[in-house]
């Protein structure tokens, strides 16, 4: 592998596509089946509020996955680094298909349930999401960990910014077109879309090559507490690296406004189904055009000092965001699912959502770039696996959080409160990680 010259262009590199055909064949594959997972994401909230008029039974479908999502990033880790990272994934993915083909069937038996007037037992939807998301989270750790050993270390970040547009591409598409397919066809056939989105998504990680654990591990790997520990030992050891797992973490635990879509499309902003979708949407929308244009990301040096402030933006963004729902919800009627929406309220939160995924998506490019280059690939996997754990766990939470506020207090005060508490808990990590605060890209230090 060889790493080409740098480019003077705004526009993404796809340097990493042409240098590593597998990485580009996993790349295409996980996009094709992350699409299929967020229009999942956006039925099952759409489904359970639907069946419960509930924002807390929303909330909960990231609360009740949380414990096991945990055990699972790192247990997932610790295989990704005495495993072939091959296998892993195969394994995980074919978990993750057969959880969603149960849902099909699950959606269908409580959408006719319902219909009938019947008290529908919601708690299967809780079981299968929680599977789907243990699975999800041991397969991108996993994802994440083979990525260094397919490129040169020039392209990983470059890498980090295409990773960004496939999930820009899944979050605008899955939402949008999960939004209009529950309209249009119901819950039961949307679900069955992710499973022939998902199976198409099988190509990339099939087609790979072996990836063995790395030589630095020995001949007798652990794959038990002891190989934990070791990654434990190391993360205590690495000031940067914990930084950028605490300033993702407050940022996804009081700054995500996910689960309050269906009732504001529902009761504030007016839309039903549809707005939720585009809300979710536009936040991808800017996680995609901030990916698109990431051509000059290979030439910034402070990852710490953009990471803290593009987080600080995402938390005003996210303020912002509770500040327009609280005004519609003030100065509106209560407009009803069928009523017309109120398009000046849907414009103007479609926008701070979209400078939200922006932001968020300028931290993402930097926290996976240190991370794949500063620790050694002996312990990517272990890494790898906090790293899912906080990015996927801090969403539960921050369902959680938003559930539980919403429901105690009213619809807008989570954002808004959240968003502030994001900008002071950057700021507060800037001002004492000194370290991270000045980290430079030319000598990467966990």
């Amino acid at each position: 592998m060889t790493s080409p010259r740098p480019r003077r262009s705004h526009l993404v590199d796809l340097a990493p596509l042409r240098e590593s055909p597998a990485f580009a064949r996993l790349w295409i594959g996980g996009t094709i089946a992350g699409v299929g997972a967020q229009l999942t994401v956006l039925a099952v909230g759409l489904q359970l509020y639907e069946l419960t008029s509930s924002t807390l039974a929303v909330g909960l479908v990231g609360g009740i996955a949380l414990l096991p999502m945990l055990v699972a990033g790192l247990w997932g880790g610790v295989l990704a680094d005495a495993l072939d990272r091959r296998r892993v994934l195969i394994v995980s993915a074919s978990t993750t298909w057969a959880a969603t083909a149960a849902l099909v069937a699950v959606s269908a038996f409580s959408a006719a349930e319902h219909a009938e007037g019947r008290t529908v037992d919601i708690g299967p939807f809780y079981v299968l999401t929680t599977l789907i998301s243990v699975c999800a989270t041991v397969t991108g750790a996993t994802r994440t960990a083979v990525t260094p050993r397919l490129l040169a270390p020039a392209l990983v970040s470059r890498a980090a910014a295409l990773s960004g547009i496939g999930i820009g591409v899944q979050l605008t598409l899955g939402p949008a077109l999960g939004g209009l397919l529950v309209a249009a066809v119901g819950y039961p056939l949307t679900f069955a879309v992710d499973l022939v989105l998902f199976s198409a998504g099988f190509l990339g990680i099939l087609t790979l090559p072996a990836v063995p654990p790395s030589p630095a591990n020995g001949p007798a790997r652990r794959t038990g507490f002891a190989a934990l520990a070791d990654g434990f030992r190391f993360l205590r050891q690495a000031p940067n690296i914990r930084a950028g797992f605490l300033i993702d973490l407050a940022a996804m635990t009081f700054g995500r406004p996910y689960a309050l879509f269906p009732a504001v499309g529902a009761v504030v902003i007016g839309g039903g189904a549809a707005t939720a979708g585009a809300l979710t949407a536009a936040f991808a929308v800017g996680t995609f055009l901030t990916s698109l244009l990431s051509g000059r990301v290979m030439h910034v040096r402070r990852y710490g000092l953009a990471i803290g402030r593009s987080v600080m933006v995402y938390g005003a963004c996210v303020a912002g965001f509770g500040g327009v729902i609280a005004t519609t919800a003030f100065t509106g009627a209560d407009p009803g699912a069928t009523a017309a929406v109120n398009v000046p309220a849907l414009l103007i939160a479609a926008v701070l959502l979209a400078g939200a995924g922006a932001s968020d998506e300028v931290s993402a490019i930097f926290r996976s770039t240190m991370l794949m280059t500063a620790v050694p690939d002996e312990l990517q996997g272990r890494m790898q696996g906090v790293f899912q754990v906080v990015v996927t766990g801090g969403p539960r939470l921050g369902d959680l959080w938003v559930g539980i506020l919403a429901t105690a207090v009213v619809l807008w005060f989570p954002p808004l409160l959240g968003g502030l508490l994001v900008i002071a808990a950057a700021a507060a990590i800037l001002r004492v990680q000194r370290g991270f605060r000045e980290y430079d890209a030319r000598h990467p230090a966990p």
